[in-house]
């Protein structure tokens, strides 16, 4: 292995100086996408648009069987799910458990009963009851591969 002590030292002092980015700028970083692993990624796009209504944002063929495929929050603009195709044996034991049982991702709605309503009208199944909490109202479904996901709603109390 490389050693890179020498050039990451040079760049963490071009940091601490400022010279990296300028004396009074400030580094900006968004997380941009969060990657999902999936068996098929046609079976994975028809769910996130049509069951969770999500855009989909791009679906570039990279050759040798990938795709960069991008989905995300319908009119969002923020962090979108990469779907990445599982193709190792080890990579397929992690779809739909990718954090061990723990709910993976949230999705933040302005409506919660509204979403609440229409994405099990969609066929998304909810694994619990929707609760009041001190973030908002909050139910847990799971996507076509099983990876838990929190509905999130801030209204400030459980009315239906």
């Amino acid at each position: 292995m490389a050693d890179l002590s020498g050039p990451i030292d040079e760049l963490a002092g071009h940091a601490a100086l400022g010279t990296l980015t300028g004396e009074n700028s400030i580094m900006r970083r968004t997380t941009s996408h969060i990657a999902v692993v999936v068996r098929d990624y046609d079976e994975a796009i028809a769910f996130y648009t049509k069951a969770l209504g999500f855009d989909l944002i791009e679906d570039t063929v990279l050759g040798g069987g990938k795709r960069w495929v991008l989905v995300g929050p319908r009119g969002c603009g923020g962090t979108s799910l990469l779907l990445a195709r599982a193709v190792t044996p080890e990579q397929e034991s992690r779809v739909g458990n990718q954090t061990g049982g723990r709910v993976f991702l949230f999705v933040h709605t302005d409506d919660f009963w509204r979403d609440y309503y229409d994405m099990r009208s969609r066929g998304v199944v909810f694994t619990t009851e929707p609760r009041a909490e001190e973030y908002g109202t909050v139910a847990v479904f799971v996507d076509l591969y099983g990876n838990r996901w929190d509905l999130l709603g801030s209204e400030d109390r459980l009315t239906s």
